[in-house]
């Protein structure tokens, strides 16, 4: 069983340390990796672990092998954008202006309709988290506390739409969006700034009244959006 363990602490070593690499760009896209046996040695890890891996890094479509020409990686459009963990390393390495305008394109897409929806569907114990992450929000004395809370209360209104094809994709954009807030956050004059914006929203779905969800919803993005966009005018 310890045995068992270790080639799975390995296989997810090798995993992470070449995702990094990759979506970095240290690993540049076209760019051929080592050989298996000298890829395996450098990496300290056995053939057989590193295998297992490629074939995850694959999946997510990073790289992809052919018989004559090795293991390469592959260009950005191939890879799995919403994986969990594609999306946690581009956030390591920090989101380029383009990727964080992609983020808050497909925010202002998901999360107003998200908003309208929990106004319509939400059950009393759904609203409770949503307030619990409200409360957590206004009683945050720092950035890092802020934008857990922050994070629980969307993750909340997406849980009350009821839906669960909606609610999934939290967990697949969870990484990048706690990246998001922080970000957006950072470049507040105050982090609590977006406090009455959430309390908008929450009241709204409290009320159910889907179309003041919704709008308050896609002022809280926009604000988010204007704080970024501050940031790289400085």
């Amino acid at each position: 069983m310890v045995k068992l363990a270790t080639v799975r602490n390995l296989h997810h070593q090798v995993i992470q340390e070449l995702g990094r690499l990759i979506v970095s760009g240290e690993l540049a896209i076209g760019q051929n990796l080592p050989r298996e046996e000298v890829l395996a040695e450098r990496m300290n890890v056995s053939r057989t672990a590193l295998r297992e891996a490629m074939k995850v890094l694959s999946a997510k479509g990073l790289i992809e092998s052919r018989q004559k020409t090795g293991t390469r990686v592959r260009e950005e459009m191939y890879w799995n954008q919403l994986d969990a963990d594609v999306l946690a390393w581009r956030c390591e390495s920090m989101p380029t202006d383009a990727f964080v305008e992609k983020l808050v394109e497909m925010r202002e897409l998901i999360e107003p309709a998200a908003a309208a929806a929990a106004a319509k569907r939400r059950t009393p114990d759904q609203l409770a988290q949503i307030e619990a992450a409200y409360l957590a929000m206004e009683a945050a004395e720092d950035l890092d506390a802020w934008a857990i809370a922050d994070l629980a209360f969307h993750e909340a209104v997406l849980r009350a739409t009821n839906n669960e094809l909606m609610s999934s994709l939290f967990s697949v954009i969870e990484s990048a969006l706690g990246t998001y807030f922080v970000l957006s956050a950072r470049n507040s004059a105050n982090f609590k700034n977006a406090l009455p914006q959430h309390h908008k929203v929450y009241e709204a779905i409290r009320r159910r009244q889907p179309e003041v969800a919704r709008q308050g919803m896609m002022k809280m993005v926009a604000d988010s959006r204007s704080n970024l966009r501050r940031q790289r005018t400085r």
